[in-house]
């Protein structure tokens, strides 16, 4: 394939009852994915993914593995069915796991026992109630920086996902989320609404999930990749496989520089791009950071016949 293809794997939040379940279903490849999934974690992350209930689903230790899971999934039937070799991959925070899968750097049945347990440490780090997130949206990162600073008062508040398309996710301790919503809307944000999530992701007061992870990580293997992945810390292409378990662990403390990392994709060159998994979110975040970039979405037989279109 001469132009450059990128796929993008989508993280927390994607996650919807019935999700692969037609996939699995229609495809055999795909129902492989979810068993050889279910094998690895001793229980049947299949059902969940096919029929929830979303309460269940949306628990972090489950949402982790069964985004990666079914982003998988979608991929053995993209690349069965279209033959796509990806030049890049990329992940938005859990999904940098996915894009890892996928470059061959990790193993399907590594990755969802690692995210199992990382969902696991992200929940416990945090009691709930004492953290937040929110997103602000059509300031600029200089402001939301400001703003964070300004409603910190001795609490921890920072920017936590920067994806681009005028939102930033920010988190930290739930008093300082919320000065910083109030500041974000006296300066002029056009939206600051809290975020309904279970913990304050990618900030200082995940530290303590991030040395568990660092631990979970110590006797997984790394491979060498077969496309160029692009980190969510250093929103580079990361060329070297021994910098792989660092990149993940800082990854739970570092903000997810999307917006970044989108741009630098486009600066390679790279004119499609395909999200592979549950929803859309990351199509519609890259049509507002680099319209010149083509992108649909592939999670079900439907929305593959859309990828074929768009690599023919």
């Amino acid at each position: 394939m001469s132009r450059a293809v990128a796929l993008l794997f989508p993280g927390q939040g994607s996650q919807a009852a019935g999700m692969g379940k037609a996939l699995a279903e229609q495809f055999p490849v795909a129902a492989q994915v979810f068993a050889e999934a279910d094998a690895a974690l001793g229980f049947a992350l299949s059902r969940l993914c096919f029929e929830g209930p979303d309460d269940d689903l949306k628990l972090t230790a489950n949402a982790q593995p069964a985004i990666v899971v079914t982003s998988i999934a979608a991929l053995r039937v993209l690349e069965q069915e279209t033959g796509v070799q990806p030049t890049y991959v990329a992940g938005h925070s859990l999904g940098e796991y996915s894009a890892l899968v996928a470059a061959g750097v990790l193993t399907l049945a590594d990755a969802v026992r690692v995210v199992r347990e990382r969902g696991r440490l992200m929940q416990e780090a945090v009691p709930v109630g004492v953290g937040a997130m929110a997103a602000l949206f059509n300031l600029s990162a200089e402001d939301v920086a400001s703003v964070c600073a300004e409603a910190a008062q001795g609490e921890i508040v920072s920017p936590a996902n920067i994806n681009g398309g005028g939102q930033i996710v920010i988190a930290g301790h739930a008093s300082a989320v919320r000065r910083a919503v109030a500041g974000a809307k006296a300066r002029g944000a056009k939206r600051a609404v809290e975020l309904a999530v279970s913990a304050p992701f990618h900030c200082a007061l995940m530290r303590p999930a991030a040395d568990g992870l660092a631990q979970a990580l110590e006797s997984i293997p790394i491979h060498a990749p077969t496309a160029q992945v692009i980190a969510n810390v250093t929103a580079e292409v990361n060329a070297d496989p021994q910098r792989v378990k660092d990149l993940l662990v800082q990854q739970v403390t570092a903000p997810v520089r999307w917006e970044e990392s989108m741009l630098k994709l486009r600066g390679l060159g790279c004119t499609t791009a395909i999200e592979v998994g549950p929803g859309k979110v990351l199509a519609g975040l890259l049509k507002r950071i680099a319209p010149d970039v083509s992108c649909v979405s592939v999670s079900d037989p439907t929305t593959l016949a859309e990828a074929r279109g768009a690599l023919a």
